[in-house]
C-alpha cells in the first residue's frame, strides 16, 4: 500500500516534468535534432509568397516564364523578383506565433541601396533596419567568403542568415530598393509555426556610419538599447583613411545606467575581434625575406572577412570587413546599453594616434520590446561615398 501511494504521489511531479520538457521545435541544434514536436515548417519564396501549405510551385507568370513557356505550371516559372528602383517589397508576412529560423538571399545591383527590414506583431517601427550587403557581413559591395554559425556567404554572392527570429503575433520582412535602377532578388525565407517562450526576445539589428570620425572622438555603435535583452554581435565595415595600423582602439560596453566608465572594457580592435598583432602572420620567403600582411581568417564565431587592399588607380582605399559573434558569450543588460569604440592607431614616436576613419557598423542583439526608436538611415548620396 505504502509503494502504491508513492507511487501515485510521484505521478504530478513526473507529468509537470513531463509537460516542461515539450519541445516546441525553435532551439535546434544537433544535439537534440532527435527531439520530435509540434512545429509546423514552412517556407515563403518566390515560389510561394505566403508559405501555405500545399501551395508552392503554381505560379503562372513570373520572371522564370519565358524559360519555362515550353514545360508549363511548376517548372521554375517564379524563381525571383524585380523589386523597381524607389520602392519597397514586402518579401514574407506571417501571421501566426513562431520563429525565423534561416534566410537565403541573392540581392542584385549596389547592396547599400537595398534596405532589409524587419517587423514583429504589428509595431510601426522596425527591429531590423540595415542595408542588406551590411546585414550580411558585406558592406563594400565585394563578395568575400564567409563561414560562421550566425551568418554565411557563399559563392557567388549568397547571403545566409541563421540568427532566430522569434514572434509572437506576426512578422513582417520588406526589402526596399532606393535606387533609381531595377533589381533582382531572389529569396526563401524558412520558419516554424510554433509557441514562443515567455522569456523569448525579439531580434534586433542596427546600422551607423561615420565617413570620417571627428579627431579625438569615440565611434559610437549604438546608443539608444532600452529595455532587457542581451547583445549578441557586431559586423564592423572598416575603412582605413590613413597610412599605418588601424586598430588600437578599444570597444566599449556602458550598461545599465554606466556613465564616464564602461562595465565591459576591451583591450583592442583586433583584441575585440579575437585576433592579435594586426592579423598579421609573418613569414619569410625562399630567400629568407621576412614578409607581413593581413591575414583573412573565418571562424564559427569571428572573423577578418574582407581585406580589399585596391587597385592603384581609382581604387586606392584600404577596407576591412570584420565580425564577432556573442553566441556563447552574449553581453546581458537589464535595462539600456551603449557601446562604442575608439579610432586609434600610432604616431611616429609610439604615441597614440586619434584616427579619422571611415566607419560602418550592424550591432545585432535580442530584447523585450517595445524598443526605441532608430536614428535615420543615411540617404543614398550619402551611402555611396565610400
Amino acid at each position: 500500500m505504502k509503494r502504491f501511494l508513492f507511487f501515485v504521489c510521484l505521478l504530478p511531479a513526473f507529468s509537470i516534468v513531463n509537460a516542461q520538457q515539450k519541445f516546441n521545435g525553435i532551439d535546434v541544434g544537433l544535439n537534440n535534432l532527435y527531439r520530435l514536436s509540434d512545429a509546423k515548417t514552412r517556407s515563403i519564396s518566390p515560389e510561394n509568397f505566403t508559405g501555405a501549405k500545399g501551395e508552392g510551385g503554381k505560379a503562372t507568370k513570373g520572371t522564370g516564364a519565358i524559360p519555362a513557356r515550353d514545360l508549363g505550371v511548376g517548372w521554375k516559372i517564379s524563381p525571383s523578383v524585380v523589386i523597381h528602383g524607389k520602392s519597397t517589397f514586402t518579401m514574407a508576412e506571417i501571421n501566426t506565433s513562431g520563429s525565423i529560423q534561416h534566410i537565403w538571399m541573392t540581392p542584385t545591383g549596389t547592396w547599400r541601396y537595398s534596405i532589409f527590414r524587419v517587423y514583429y506583431d504589428d509595431e510601426p517601427t522596425p527591429s531590423v533596419e540595415v542595408p542588406v550587403g551590411d546585414f550580411f557581413c558585406m558592406g563594400w559591395n565585394e563578395y568575400s567568403p564567409l563561414r560562421s554559425l550566425a551568418v554565411c556567404v557563399n559563392p557567388g554572392s549568397a547571403f545566409n542568415c541563421y540568427w532566430p527570429m522569434p514572434f509572437r503575433k506576426k512578422c513582417k520582412i520588406t526589402m526596399e530598393n532606393i535606387d533609381d535602377k531595377d533589381m533582382v532578388l531572389y529569396y526563401q525565407i524558412d520558419y516554424t509555426e510554433t509557441e514562443v517562450p515567455a522569456d523569448a526576445g525579439y531580434f534586433h539589428a542596427q546600422y551607423r556610419r561615420v565617413h570620417s570620425v571627428p579627431y579625438k572622438e569615440d565611434y559610437t555603435l549604438i546608443d539608444n538599447i532600452s529595455g532587457k535583452g542581451q547583445y549578441v554581435g557586431t559586423y564592423l565595415a572598416y575603412g582605413s583613411n590613413n597610412n599605418g595600423w588601424w586598430g588600437e582602439g578599444e570597444i566599449k560596453f556602458f550598461m545599465d545606467g554606466d556613465t564616464q566608465y564602461p562595465t565591459i572594457c576591451g583591450t583592442g580592435t583586433e583584441d575585440y575581434f579575437c585576433g592579435s598583432y594586426d592579423f598579421d602572420t609573418r613569414s619569410k620567403n625562399a630567400a629568407g625575406v621576412e614578409t607581413t600582411g593581413y591575414t583573412e581568417f573565418n571562424t564559427p564565431y569571428t572573423g577578418l572577412c574582407q581585406v580589399i587592399k585596391g587597385d592603384g588607380h581609382y581604387e586606392i582605399a584600404q577596407r576591412f570587413g570584420l565580425y564577432r559573434w556573442h553566441i556563447t558569450d552574449p553581453i546581458r543588460f537589464e535595462k539600456n546599453l551603449r557601446v562604442t569604440l575608439q579610432d586609434i592607431g600610432w604616431r611616429h614616436d609610439g604615441r597614440y594616434l586619434p584616427l579619422q576613419d571611415n566607419i560602418s557598423s550592424v550591432v545585432y542583439w535580442y530584447q523585450t520590446e517595445p524598443h526605441a526608436a532608430f536614428p535615420k538611415l543615411p540617404s543614398k548620396d550619402e551611402l555611396e561615398v565610400n
